[in-house]
């Protein structure tokens, strides 16, 4: 993995806070000696803070953890759409930002990432149910309605709860790599990557009939990714035509089944580069694209490196 350092991570709980969104990055991130991050969790002053369905958060932190934090989540909260957080809270997030921090929002918590401008002219999401009144209050900010999460570099934002895991997931992804990623997925007992066909975003799942059958196919799928993979095979896996198969499936993906069967080769490539001394050409033999040469055009297209390169990232400092 990349040469370790500590990522401090500072949970930041307003007025209202939902006890899901709160407790995702303080779980996924939580202090322990496989995970190289500290966790803070603050308030705008330590001490109680009232949150949502009838629970309240006694944070012994104050807005100085957003000084010190390298990531700040900002869970969901209440009635986001009526006011904005407290003028401290919004000069925090912002001299945080500009300092260098990432900010993330979890479903509503993107009101107070709208809050300091810093959304600007910059796609984000939050819950469905809220999508709408962010459009209104916040005018500037490119909505969207139809993803898990978004990433826009310093800024991130997800829609509701479990996108929250998916959004702490990828960041765990980029700063410690994909196997990380996976073992804090199987603690979580998650989806490891809901993958869409983007390298920046993840398309929201759409609930219909046949969701668990063909989430069991991705399953059967993930394990025979070195073998031959086609519709006719994933359809008939699943029990349904290969018509029917792929319309469902982009309904439920976001992405043609041919597109995600080649995002989950990739990501399995980035693990085996990441935890292995194996060759170029004997990993794409492992992921099923044959050909070094087949692995390093797909790899540039989706993540804008190279196998080598990449494997140079978890290479350095060991």
């Amino acid at each position: 993995m990349p040469a370790s350092r500590l990522h401090r991570v500072a949970v930041l709980v307003l007025e209202g806070a939902k006890p899901l969104d709160v407790g995702i990055p303080a779980q996924v991130f939580t202090t322990r000696a496989s995970m190289p991050y500290e966790v803070r969790v603050c308030g705008a002053a330590p001490g109680l803070v009232t949150g949502g369905d009838g629970l309240a958060y006694s944070v012994a932190h104050g807005l100085d953890a957003l000084a010190w934090a390298d990531i700040v989540f900002v869970p969901g909260y209440r009635f986001p759409d009526r006011d904005d957080p407290p003028r401290a809270v919004v000069d925090a997030l912002i001299a945080a930002h500009d300092r260098g921090a990432r900010l993330a929002a979890i479903s509503t918590g993107a009101f107070a990432l709208a809050a300091t401008g810093l959304l600007d002219g910059r796609r984000a999401t939050t819950h469905w149910h809220y999508t709408r009144a962010l459009m209104a209050r916040h005018p500037l900010v490119r909505v969207d309605e139809n993803v898990l999460f978004v990433d826009e570099g310093s800024v991130l934002t997800s829609a509701g709860a479990a996108s929250g895991i998916d959004l702490c997931l990828h960041i765990l992804r980029g700063d410690l790599g994909v196997a990380a990623s996976n073992h804090a997925a199987r603690r979580l007992v998650a989806a490891p990557y809901r993958s869409g066909g983007q390298a920046q975003y993840v398309p929201r799942s759409v609930p219909e009939p046949l969701g668990e059958r063909f989430a069991a196919t991705r399953e059967w799928a993930l394990h025979r990714l070195g073998e031959p993979l086609t519709l006719d095979i994933l359809a008939r896996q699943a029990g349904v035509s290969p018509r029917t198969f792929s319309r469902r499936f982009v309904e439920e993906t976001g992405c043609t089944p041919m597109q995600w069967v080649m995002r989950a080769r990739i990501d399995l490539a980035r693990e085996l580069l990441e935890r292995s001394q194996r060759s170029v050409e004997q990993i794409a033999a492992d992921v099923g694209l044959g050909t070094g040469a087949n692995l390093r055009l797909h790899f540039q297209r989706i993540l804008g490196t190279t196998p080598s390169e990449y494997r140079r990232t978890f290479t350095k400092g060991e």
